[in-house]
């Protein structure tokens, strides 16, 4: 198994490695104004930022519910778990391990997470 060491995970030193599934993540708040149903959890770990705040690299985990946020550009790769996203204006995404998901900057969403889910992302802010 690969262990991560968040030292490594600076601007100088942009290369590391991270096993995603076993990833300790921490509690981050999840505004109830955002919750439609349910009771989600939300945790996240980043993993890098760049020296401008302007990239981000992390892992981030919901557990079951519905709720609804507004989206930076970003890229992710389900790693467990199943959600399906619907963007206002848009289509609806069902995800699952191994899709890959692009979402616009300003798309607002509705997650129906229907298993616990966790990715990896690449936020451009």
């Amino acid at each position: 198994m690969t262990t991560f060491d968040h030292r490594a995970a600076t601007p100088a030193s942009p290369s590391f490695a991270v096993h995603i599934p076993d990833a300790e993540l921490e509690a981050e708040p999840l505004d109830p104004a955002q919750i439609v149903s349910g009771d989600p959890v939300v945790t996240g770990k980043v993993l890098w930022e760049s020296e401008d705040g302007k990239q981000l690299r992390g892992i981030w985990q919901i557990t079951p519910g519905v709720v609804t946020d507004t989206e930076a550009n970003e890229l992710f790769v389900v790693v467990s778990g199943r959600a399906t996203i619907e963007v206002e204006g848009g289509g609806i995404l069902h995800v699952g391990p191994g899709d890959a998901c692009v979402l616009r900057e300003g798309d607002r969403t509705t997650w129906t997470v229907h298993e616990t889910l966790r990715k990896a992302y690449q936020i451009s802010l």
